[in-house]
């Protein structure tokens, strides 16, 4: 990307949340804050998204933020209807979804999402992305996961950059389509979380790739 965005951590309402207790582990400084991922106010409390949700900083940030809460017996209900708009946005563009317990997982090929060696994303690809905005949108009771992800083609720390700005290409595209920046945290991930071998062209396609996670925020 021309710009790389900066991580943010050393926010005082985040420092207070954190001294407040979560012992959760995971990468804070990937989270979607800072000039460029928006206003340092709001998403301040979302530093701890991506590291901590399934804990009290993250709950404490998405309920801040006004992100509203699912309780245990509509969560179904809720993700069931979000997938059958999901799988109706993507049909025909070569994005997978699956169901993953009430998660769920969209994951785009890299062939489909970007032009090689690129993370300005395809313009292509962009209404499809568009469509999944919207229903993201639509569904505000969910945060959202963004993980680039290479093959082992190159060197390590190119691949690791390149899905950095893949990862956060589609973040700000989702930030653009005006998806709340408290719901949303990406992590590149470069070759080092293959689903398919590196020794086959198929399997290094399959490799290159994002994946959206869609978790329900839940009491």
């Amino acid at each position: 990307m021309q710009t790389r965005l900066t991580a943010t951590v050393a926010i005082v309402s985040v420092a207070g949340l954190l001294m407040a207790g979560c012992n959760t582990t995971g990468n804070y400084n990937r989270t979607a804050t800072g000039a460029g991922l928006g206003a340092l106010g709001g998403a301040a409390a979302g530093a701890a998204i991506g590291a901590a949700v399934g804990g009290n900083v993250g709950r404490s940030a998405l309920i801040g933020a006004g992100v509203g809460v699912l309780a245990g017996g509509a969560v179904g209900a809720y993700m069931d209807s979000q997938e059958q708009e999901l799988r109706q946005d993507v049909a025909g563009s070569g994005v997978q979804v699956q169901r993953q317990g009430d998660s769920l997982l969209l994951t785009m090929p890299s062939n489909v999402t970007f032009a090689v060696d690129s993370a300005q994303i395809s313009p292509g690809f962009q209404p499809t992305l568009r469509q999944v905005a919207q229903t993201l949108r639509n569904n505000p009771k969910t945060y959202i996961q963004v993980h680039g992800h290479t093959d082992s083609t190159g060197s390590t720390s190119y691949n690791q950059d390149l899905s950095e700005d893949r990862a956060q290409a589609v973040t700000q595209f989702m930030m653009n389509q005006g998806i709340m920046p408290e719901r949303l945290y990406w992590q590149g991930h470069g070759e080092t979380r293959p689903i398919a071998t590196n020794d086959t062209p198929q399997g290094r396609q399959q490799n290159r790739r994002v994946e959206l996670r869609i978790i329900p925020h839940t009491a």
